[in-house]
């Protein structure tokens, strides 16, 4: 098989995620909305947040789950629990209203379900395509769930506008709905990978971790995967608010410019379908250093330099993305990938809230402009670990290369 052109069964599945995408933006910006009107803002704040310390609690299992069962099942039982979550949500808001703990156990569920799901997922596209056309997948994956959820997001507040919470709700279903119908139709996995022996779970988590220890390219990729939105979500999400501010550019200006990130995010992701780096985790790490460049620029200067920062801050983020985490799927070895996927993503959740309370700190005393510089730069600086270790940078999914780390 050349790439993706012609292969329906894997172009629709791409599609569907980029629809849900779109229904679960829809879900977000009414679950946000609904709370700032019910609650105070910090209670709201607790609201939004409730799916996070579950989804942290849960998310190792979600791993063995991912290693030990087969993904199709698993992915098509955590959908259909979703869609009874947003349609009991609905129907519980049409009976006695919209309130506070209605709706934090619904984002909790959602937390759990995030939990059981995303590392199951995040091996199915190594079950779908051979590796070579891992970077293609990946891109264009990416692409469809930066797109979707960009409509999402636009439509959200019309949708909750018009209907409430209980309509988004019900949007959001109808999404996850037609992904079961797939998942239950059309999805076969065609490349099965090795499933982990039934053990208790701690001990399968345990060993889990033995097995980051034990494979240093895998234990690099993991580390430094985990660490990748540390620098770059709070850059984008406080210090270019923060620099908007004092410029007094406006809030439109701010919207403008997270469109150039998320729309140069989908072009450097679609680039992949016309240029392939030998080398796909080289050229991944070094696209990040260019991307620390631009974090570094992004608090300070002229609208036009900003706005070229979110350009490049946006198409290195889009053309990463889709090289590591082809390089991660890939390589990592199948029986331990689920497992290795919840650890990566258990990182980033556990580290992102104290990024984000760091860099409100420096920006507080020293101003935005030095916390972009010193958030770019040290992201810059990581990358340094792991182009500085050989069996990173010799990997490659090319049949035709010396495959280093390459899938078991």
């Amino acid at each position: 098989m050349k790439g993706l052109r012609g292969d329906r069964l894997v172009l629709g599945w791409i599609g569907l995620q980029g629809l849900s995408a779109a229904g679960d933006a829809v879900w977000t910006v009414a679950l946000a909305w609904t709370a700032v009107q019910v609650a105070s803002p910090a209670v709201a704040g607790l609201v939004v947040a409730a799916g996070t310390l579950p989804r942290a609690v849960v998310l190792l299992v979600g791993g063995i789950v991912a290693d030990r069962l087969q993904t199709r099942w698993v992915m098509l039982l955590v959908n259909a629990v979703r869609v009874v979550v947003l349609l009991v949500t609905a129907v519980l808001v049409a009976i006695h209203g919209a309130s506070v703990p209605l709706l934090a156990l619904a984002a909790a569920g959602f937390g759990i379900c995030d939990a059981i799901y995303v590392p199951s997922a995040a091996t199915i596209g190594r079950q779908l395509v051979p590796a070579e056309t891992l970077p293609e997948y990946a891109g264009a994956s990416q692409t469809a769930n930066r797109l979707g959820g960009m409509a999402g997001a636009a439509l959200g507040g019309a949708v909750v506008a018009t209907w409430g919470i209980g309509g988004s709700a019900i949007a959001n279903a109808v999404t996850f709905g037609l992904v079961v119908g797939y998942l239950a139709l059309a999805l076969r996995p065609r490349y099965p990978l090795p499933r982990a022996e039934a053990e208790p779970a701690v001990r399968g988590i345990v060993r889990g971790f033995a097995h980051l220890r034990d494979v240093p390219a895998t234990r690099t990729l993991v580390l430094t995967l985990s660490g990748l939105n540390l620098a770059v979500t709070p850059a984008l999400s406080l210090g270019l608010a923060l620099h908007v501010r004092d410029a007094h550019w406006g809030a439109h200006t701010l919207g403008l410019l997270n469109a150039v990130v998320g729309l140069s995010a989908a072009l450097g992701a679609l680039a992949l379908f016309r240029w392939r780096p030998r080398h796909e985790a080289t050229a991944g790490f070094w696209f990040l250093v260019l991307q620390g460049g631009a974090i570094a620029l992004l608090g300070a200067g002229p609208l036009v330099t900003t706005a070229l920062a979110c350009a490049v801050i946006g198409a290195t983020s889009g053309a990463a993305s889709a090289l590591l985490s082809a390089v991660f799927v890939g390589t990592v070895d199948g029986e331990y990938l689920g497992r290795m996927a919840s650890i990566q993503m258990l990182g980033d959740d556990v580290l992102m809230p104290l990024a984000m309370v760091v860099f409100g700190v420096v920006a507080s005393a020293f101003g935005p402009a030095w916390a972009c510089a010193g958030f770019g730069l040290a992201m810059a600086l990581l990358m340094v670990v792991p182009l500085s270790r050989p069996a990173i940078r010799a990997i490659s999914l090319r049949p035709e290369a010396d495959l280093v780390g390459s899938r078991p």
